[in-house]
């Protein structure tokens, strides 16, 4: 078996078992090992595709990885924007609480 083949090979695993992850519920769409498992499948089929060349597959293959890498970055940057601590607010006015009365 030729190296682009056996590279084209894993890269076909690599969708599939991401895409297998998905539907079993075991990965969800935001993590980040779902994403590398399309990249890793997108470039091992671009390099079997640069042996093997198929101007369909590849226009294919190069629209995934660019849509994996942009979701991806985009749903990072939106988990980043949600897990930022709230600010807490001073009183709008500068009087002080009353001090609370301990029971004895």
């Amino acid at each position: 078996m030729e190296l682009a083949t056996a590279v084209g090979l894993v890269g076909a695993v690599a969708y599939l078992a991401g895409y297998a992850l998905i539907q079993m519920r075991v990965l969800s769409i935001d993590d980040g090992r779902y994403a590398a498992l399309n990249v890793l499948g997108g470039v091992a089929l671009i390099y079997s595709l640069i042996w093997n060349f198929n101007l369909g597959s590849l226009l294919t293959q190069v629209a995934w990885l660019i849509f994996t890498v942009v979701g991806y970055l985009h749903s990072r940057h939106q988990r980043r924007k949600s897990a930022k601590p709230a600010t807490i607010q001073a009183p709008a006015n500068d009087e002080t609480l009353p001090p609370t009365e301990v029971a004895a």
